[in-house]
């Protein structure tokens, strides 16, 4: 980056700043450019989004209004568009389409929409807005719900739960909610651009999640991640491992070490990749590649000694705590 004020080069800077929104203050991790040869500071359009992105998340999280992905993943829990999704709640016609457009919602209106989420009280609120409805679209809601209350649906919520610890999105999941699509695509594009042993798709994970807060102030996955003896790992990826292969996104070639047998993922005889299927936004995408790329050709112990030198695991290691997603702007290895 050059100085607007003199040509020259200038520096990266990060500092606490208190930053206030909706009569609230909020401390966050301040970026902005020096100029070297002024010594004046400024900020870029993607510094100023992400200084808002990181009061907007502690707000969020604060008052307990959802984040954009799970309002979005509410209404089509029970098949409504977002215009009959704002009917049932009583909000306004484009009010739910602007909230998943990512428009932060009042305080009271974000708590009913989590409210929502249980399929008891969202039924309470369907009984209400019935005359809203059309009979065929209130007969289609009506059944969405008898399978997340009842079945399968029940025992998939129990199931996630166990995966991802059951918690809305904070600093240690990188304020994102869980996604096993998105988290098996991540696994699949890995297996076909740099076919990793376990141990090192645990890493290429962590970079890329991490790497995409650092930039965009959210992870990709929505996982929460662990430091053990080799490095950085996403918590009970033996469990999300199984899913991802179960359910076709990659395949696991066991390779007989002797001593061992190593598991490697690879793509093939499965679905390729296909980045065109909308799954990840472009700044995903360009994380995922730029990951790629900087581990590709390197094994397995060079891969763990890299993740050795990044703070959110020397920092961690020796306790059982959640890293911290804050750590995501200090790698040390991924722009």
């Amino acid at each position: 980056m050059k100085s607007p004020f003199t040509g020259g080069d200038t520096t990266l800077q990060k500092e606490p700043r208190v930053l206030e929104y909706r009569k609230d203050s909020f401390e966050v991790l301040y970026h902005y450019f020096v100029c070297i040869d002024s010594n004046e500071q400024f900020t870029t359009t993607e510094l100023d989004t992400l200084n808002l992105i990181q009061v907007y998340n502690k707000y969020r999280e604060k008052y307990g209004i959802p984040f954009t992905d799970e309002i979005k993943n509410i209404r089509e829990k029970y098949g409504l568009s977002a215009s009959k999704m704002s009917e049932v709640l009583g909000l306004g016609a484009n009010v739910y389409r602007n909230y998943e457009s990512g428009e932060i919602p009042s305080v009271a209106t974000g708590r009913l929409i989590r409210l929502a989420e249980d399929p008891e009280e969202f039924r309470k609120l369907l009984e209400m807005s019935r005359n809203s409805l059309e009979q065929h679209e209130y007969d289609k809601v009506k059944k969405k719900l008898e399978h997340a209350q009842t079945g399968w649906g029940k025992v998939e919520e129990i199931w996630k739960g166990w995966l991802f610890g059951n918690q809305y999105p904070n600093i240690n999941n990188g304020y994102r909610v869980p996604s096993l699509e998105r988290i098996g695509n991540m696994v699949r594009f890995f297996a076909q651009q740099n076919s990793p042993y376990t141990t090192a798709l645990n890493k290429l994970m962590f970079y890329a999640d991490f790497g995409h807060f650092k930039n965009y102030g959210q992870s990709i996955s929505g996982i929460y991640y662990k430091a053990i003896q080799k490095g950085p790992v996403p918590e009970n990826y033996g469990g999300i491992y199984n899913h991802v292969v179960n359910n076709g996104y990659a395949k696991i070639e066991e390779m007989d070490f002797g001593d061992f047998v190593g598991e490697r993922f690879i793509s093939d005889g499965v679905s390729v990749f296909d980045e065109e299927e909308g799954v990840f936004t472009a700044t995903e995408l360009n994380t995922l590649a730029k990951v790629s790329e900087k581990f590709k050709g390197l094994n397995t112990k060079q891969i763990v000694n890299i993740s050795h030198e990044e703070p959110a695991w020397q920092d961690n290691v020796n306790d059982f705590n959640r890293i911290s997603f804050e750590y995501g702007f200090e790698l040390k290895n991924i722009d």
